[in-house]
């Protein structure tokens, strides 16, 4: 194999000749894969096990050297593609993909002549597509990071419903918070969101939270014998809810 030129060389050189076939070498496949048999060994068993054919799949000669040459295989991208798959891997996987995305943009710069004075080289390009998958990556790791907060922003997105304290106790505590249904009511009360003193008003949500929009009132009356009675439950609104999952999530607080 001669008149070969690298044209991409990011995770391993891709190589090419004058009618655009490209190439891999497989020693350095090889060592790219991790793997742990000595090359010579899992070139051959590779070649067995999977029919590939010197010629077409691949090609082999001795390496030109002053001391003993080395048989040297160069693998056919497709070959090359299929060794990093059977891997089975993330590693193989993603050398598999470098090489799908090196022959994508290759195809595009051949087929488009005005499209190649457009985008980047193919080795300035697969890189990009690299740093594309690890931002990716990066992204769903927040993602999964934040995914409480998220499940919970779509859940009271979804329903307009208000809910009772001890329901938002057990919201908080499926979000991560170790807090049940009498240390909340202590808690809000401590942090001036329920009225502190006993009396009629205790428990009742306290001006500052009625108006940043927190809770509501439900009144609800009761026939006693004594006559019509009401009963007040604060109840707390959809935006309460987020507010207060989401301040005891970014402040990490326990209460004990």
């Amino acid at each position: 194999m001669e008149n070969l030129k690298v044209i991409a060389n990011v995770m391993l050189p891709v190589l090419e000749n004058e009618n655009g076939d490209k190439f891999v070498n497989a020693r350095e496949l090889h060592e790219k894969l991790k793997i742990n048999t000595r090359f010579n060994d899992w070139i051959n068993r590779m070649v067995a096990n999977y029919g590939f054919e010197d010629g077409s799949d691949f090609y082999s000669f001795l390496s030109k050297t002053t001391g003993r040459p080395s048989r040297e295989y160069v693998l056919s991208i497709d070959t090359a593609k299929e060794l990093a798959m059977v891997q089975n891997n993330e590693g193989g996987r993603a050398i598999r993909k470098y090489f799908i995305e090196v022959e994508k943009q290759a195809r595009k710069l051949a087929s488009n002549p005005v499209f190649s004075y457009m985008i980047d080289d193919p080795i300035t390009r697969a890189q990009k597509w690299i740093e594309e998958q690890e931002e990716k990556k990066q992204a769903l790791e927040v993602i999964e990071q934040q995914k409480p907060k998220v499940l919970f922003a779509e859940s009271v997105g979804e329903s307009e419903n208000t809910i009772l304290i001890r329901d938002l106790a057990k919201l908080i505590k499926q979000n991560g918070v170790d807090i049940g249904e009498k240390r909340l009511f202590e808690w809000l009360r401590e942090h001036g969101y329920l009225i502190k003193q006993k009396g009629t008003d205790h428990n009742r949500p306290t001006q500052k939270s009625m108006e940043l929009g927190l809770f509501k009132i439900k009144e609800t009356p009761i026939n006693r014998s004594t006559g019509i009675q009401v009963s007040i439950t604060s109840k707390v609104t959809g935006k309460g809810q987020l507010y207060f999952v989401n301040k005891f999530l970014n402040e990490k607080q326990s209460i004990s």
